[in-house]
């Protein structure tokens, strides 16, 4: 069903820091909400319903961050759909809106997780993720050669590995990828790891798998981001056409049989990204493989560089066989035919579970705003369409599920007068700042509650 037109009116961010336990979840959601709320200019109030994504939390979570901002007795759910966690709770906040369900909707993130590598909570079940864990094992097996190190991180280099001996590349590959992000991530004072490590300082760090080094791989993080969705019509009454970013195609898809088949790169999801993107870029009414040429800025998935590597064909954003090429041109950062991950990606901004999608579309928001100061995508708004080129966002959990977003600056786009900018008093495009009381006062609910207010922690 087409739906109506939907739109981004908000988002804020938290720091995405190391696990330590220093803050909870519900004091980063209430400092991220609040952020989003003030960025458009409403209350609490207005939120209609909301989801909450987290991975690591016990139930109701969600419920917890937001009672902090009001008790409306608005619909409020809760969503774990691992590392694609975020995006899965915007997913359902745009649909929502788009058919009409509401006219505002709030998605919020959160995460706080151990150090080390990604484990399991729940140590008296096997995980839902052991039988892509079993089948990469076996397609070492089979030929592709034994890897070795932590499950995830072995199973997307076993992706690398089937790119590699398919279509050329090596690990050098990997580590320009990461050098990349990793450098991107410089300019972004929301980033847990501002190094801006060398293509040699990748190369040369501790190996984790066969193919990746410890700088090729995300951090585990703590942090949380907000998005807000509304109506065309919730836009106009409220004034926020100058802010508003458009949700032109939004899809959300799980795995074929495929990914138990002979493929590596199915395994961590080569086919449910390349499903996802050619559902969203159909909706948004291109032809078979057509509209990536009209995209100018991607928020990549780039867990491990591996998997941004294979990624690069999943979207379409090159030919199967020309992602390595496309390392090698320099089309994937500044002055290429794509800047990918300005952020810094998941490798150097961090990887808070349940966060990381809906800071994604935080960031492609900023970007068609052009707000994003040092992180500026160039050339975006340079072509005769006014409303300029698309930014784009990939989110991918194994066990699985993949969302992609194809957002665009509106036709009615009308930059000036009070913003977001003037209601939080600086630009958290690219500046990071706690928030205060005074600002969770401005946006509360006029059903908030001062006995949960007075546990928070800002």
């Amino acid at each position: 069903m087409p739906g109506r037109r939907t739109f981004i009116i908000g988002g804020g961010c938290t720091a995405f820091i190391k696990p330590r336990g220093k803050r909870s979840t519900e004091d980063m959601g209430l400092e991220a909400a609040t952020k989003a709320l003030l960025d458009a200019g409403i209350t609490y109030d207005a939120i209609q319903t909301a989801y909450a994504g987290y991975c690591y939390g016990d139930s109701t979570s969600g419920q917890r961050a937001l009672y902090n901002l009001g008790l409306t007795g608005i619909p409020i759910v809760n969503v774990n759909n691992n590392c694609s966690t975020g995006s899965a709770a915007l997913y359902q906040a745009n649909n929502a809106v788009k058919y009409g369900e509401v006219e505002c909707a709030l998605a919020l993130g959160f995460e706080r997780m151990k150090p080390g590598s990604l484990g399991t909570n729940f140590p008296d079940r096997a995980p839902p993720t052991l039988l892509l864990n079993m089948r990469s094992a076996e397609i070492e097996q089979e030929g592709l050669g034994v890897n070795h190190g932590p499950g995830a991180p072995r199973m997307f280099g076993n992706g690398a590995q089937e790119y590699f001996a398919k279509y050329g590349g090596g690990i050098e590959h990997l580590a320009k990828i990461a050098s990349k992000n990793h450098k991107h991530s410089v300019n972004n004072p929301y980033s847990q790891f501002r190094d801006g490590w060398s293509v040699e300082q990748v190369m040369n760090a501790p190996m984790i798998t066969n193919q990746l080094t410890k700088y090729m791989c995300s951090p585990t993080s703590d942090g949380a981001a907000c998005c807000i969705v509304a109506s065309e019509e919730f836009v106009h009454s409220h004034g926020l056409g100058n802010q508003a970013i458009e949700i032109v195609a939004q899809a959300l898809t799980t795995d074929s049989p495929v990914a138990f088949e002979r493929s590596a790169m199915d395994v961590v999801g080569y086919s449910m990204s390349k499903s996802c993107a050619d559902q969203v870029f159909k909706e948004a009414g291109f032809g078979d493989g057509q509209g990536r040429d009209q995209v100018g800025v991607v928020e990549l998935h780039d867990c491990f560089a591996a998997n941004e590597l294979i990624t690069y064909p999943a979207l379409g954003l090159c030919a199967e066989d020309e992602a390595h090429k496309l390392v090698e041109r320099g089309d994937n950062t500044y002055g290429g035919k794509y800047v990918v991950n300005p952020s810094g990606g998941l490798e150097a901004k961090g990887h808070p579970l349940g966060a990381t999608g809906l800071g994604m579309h935080f960031y492609i928001m900023m970007q068609l705003r052009e707000w994003a100061g040092p992180m500026q995508a160039p050339g975006l708004f340079d072509i005769p369409d006014k409303r300029g080129k698309y930014g784009l966002v990939h989110n991918v959990g194994l066990g699985g599920a993949v969302v992609v977003s194809l957002l665009r600056r509106p036709e009615f786009y009308r930059p000036g007068g009070p913003d977001g900018r003037s209601r939080l008093g600086y630009n958290h495009a690219h500046e990071c700042r706690p928030v205060t009381m005074e600002d969770v006062d401005k946006v509360k609910s006029k059903k908030s509650s001062p006995y949960v207010l007075q546990y928070a922690k800002l």
